[in-house]
């Protein structure tokens, strides 16, 4: 007979015991090899472009494209996470995302590596069923916290990648494997090999939520045979935190793709250097995010979700602040310093977006997670239109005042998120009107 068991109301980090925590590590970890396939090959770009023979230009199309697919891949993987749950879908994505990544490798022209870097971008909708499934897993409580905490943690593997990918490649070198020239063609393999041993561990060891899986329970045929997305696309707040997540998840992937050329360029450090400086960066998700979440479950708490949106207000508004400053520093030390300012601010930001999205409506998480995680892909491809076009320190600069605005656009808009017209308790396991 199956148990059923209930959302947690408390985050334990350091457990694995119950379904809970166990599908809450796989997912993080999962994402986290998603978001290191991702990004892989950012930081061997340099050898990239000298081999292809790239322009900057064809490098500015080639990281709008590594973000480009991302955008439909979100809106379609949260309507089917909505009808057919959580394991399944990541499964098909990581089984899917895996090819690509594999045959990366393979080109030998600026137009078919454009295209594996199309394709690879899929992977990117990983981060909506990672979200979605946290947020089925805990309570109300502490679904900030978890999805903060998952998201920060898996996005850690943009920083890992900066540091391990040139590691890796020039360990290949050194075993006399392959040229220097060609390393990065085969450094690929780990990533996309990584993709399906994930895809094994997800669909043997998760659970769609507590209670079971979708083909156990009866719990989830009401969303079946709604439109989630469209419910989702109707909700104005949607939109809202689609906007916000842009200026901020938006800058971190584009930060992601061109740190590492950017100081491989502009302060002429080494591949490795320019990887080891770009992956501060990343590595800032091991708590910055983690810790957006439970400030603003916190001050959800007491202030309701009026404080949660003018929280996250106040972080954009630092976020842009510093980036712009950023790009005026002059100096590698004081960059670098700025660069965990406005990181730190941005993906505390981050986990700030995702600490609302569960609650905007609870019979489609999905639809809304996949339209604001599409957001920041669309925020992110927008910005990468900037970056083709000017130098890397013009194109801060503006940025910054970019995310100045949408910092002040929400401020202004005096936002009253409210659930379906009422507040809800953060007290019990399941969100109850107040």
């Amino acid at each position: 007979m199956l148990t059923v068991q209930q959302p947690l109301s408390k985050l334990k980090i350091l457990s694995f015991k119950g379904v809970q925590m166990r599908t809450f590590h796989i997912t993080w970890l999962t994402f986290f090899f998603c978001f290191f396939a991702w990004f892989g090959i950012a930081p061997l770009m340099p050898l990239v472009s000298e081999q292809l023979h790239l322009t900057k230009a064809q490098k500015g199309n080639i990281g709008i494209a590594s973000v480009s697919a991302t955008i439909i891949a979100r809106l379609i993987i949260g309507r089917l996470v909505d009808r057919w749950g959580p394991r399944k879908t990541y499964t098909l994505l990581l089984l899917l995302s895996a090819i690509p990544v594999l045959l990366i490798g393979l080109s030998n022209s600026y137009i078919s590596f454009l295209l594996f870097r199309l394709s690879i971008g899929i992977i990117g909708a990983s981060f909506v069923i990672t979200q979605y499934h946290t947020s089925v897993m805990f309570a109300p409580n502490v679904k900030g916290s978890a999805n903060a905490v998952a998201g920060g943690w898996g996005n850690t593997g943009g920083g890992a990648t900066q540091i391990l990918m040139p590691l890796i490649a020039a360990g290949f070198v050194g075993l006399g494997w392959v040229s220097t020239a060609n390393s990065w063609r085969l450094a690929m393999m780990v990533p996309g090999t990584i993709l399906f041993i994930m895809a094994f561990v997800y669909y043997r060891y998760t659970k769609d939520t507590p209670a079971g899986n979708f083909d156990e329970i009866t719990v989830p045929v009401k969303t079946k045979k709604q439109n989630t997305l469209l419910l989702a696309a109707k909700d104005y707040r949607t939109w809202i935190l689609t906007i916000a997540y842009a200026a901020c998840f938006g800058v971190e992937i584009t930060v992601d793709n061109y740190a590492a050329t950017f100081f491989h360029e502009e302060y002429k450090a080494t591949l490795i250097m320019a990887g080891l400086l770009a992956s501060i960066f990343g590595w800032l998700n091991l708590f910055a995010r983690a810790l957006g979440g439970i400030f603003s479950d916190k001050i959800g708490s007491r202030f309701g979700f009026d404080g949660k949106v003018s929280f996250l207000a106040i972080l954009l508004l630092l976020e842009g602040l510093s980036i712009i400053w950023f790009a005026k520093s002059g100096g590698l030390v004081l960059a670098i310093v700025l660069m965990f300012v406005f990181g730190l601010c941005l993906k505390m930001a981050n986990g700030a977006t995702y600490s609302i999205v569960p609650f905007i409506n609870p019979e489609a998480v999905g639809g809304v997670a996949g339209i604001v995680g599409a957001g920041g892909n669309i925020g992110a491809m927008l910005i990468g239109f900037l970056f083709k076009s000017m130098p890397y320190t013009d194109a801060f600069y503006y940025l910054g005042f970019v995310v100045l605005f949408v910092g002040l656009l929400i401020v202004l808009s005096k936002l009253k998120f409210r659930i379906s017209g009422k507040n809800y308790s953060y007290q019990s396991n399941t969100a109850k009107a107040i």
